[in-house]
């Protein structure tokens, strides 16, 4: 089992990590780290330092759902999550991270439109 980081926790929350083979497990928002901990395997676990963590995404559906987040980071890629209360813990996230690094991810339609902008500036 790996320590943790923190040292003041904010958050506990039940989550599951969304990327090859989903894992449920707890994400913990303390005053140092983002860690998430796989509830079977205690050697399946995700530690983001804050000044590690250089962007945080939210898909927002039907103006006020949230489905999931990712965790964009500096050098070890991007980290996929749906917790039991996704609003909670972004509000947590936000105690540590900038408003500016959280952002409102693309939807399908905006998605479609950004690229056929792009194509008409080329």
């Amino acid at each position: 089992m790996a320590q943790s980081q923190n040292s003041k926790i904010d958050l506990t929350i039940e989550a599951k990590h969304l990327q090859g083979l989903t894992s449920s497990g707890n994400i913990i928002i303390g005053d140092r780290a983002f860690e998430y901990y796989n509830r079977r395997n205690p050697n399946d676990f995700i530690q983001i330092p804050w000044k590690e963590i250089d962007l945080v995404t939210a898909e927002v559906i039907f103006k006020n759902k949230i489905p999931r987040f990712a965790i964009h980071t500096k050098k070890n890629g991007d980290f996929i999550f749906s917790s039991k209360d996704n609003k909670l813990t972004l509000r947590s996230i936000n105690k540590y991270i900038s408003d500016d690094k959280l952002r409102k991810s693309l939807g399908f339609l905006d998605f479609i439109k950004a690229k056929i902008k792009k194509q008409k500036l080329s």
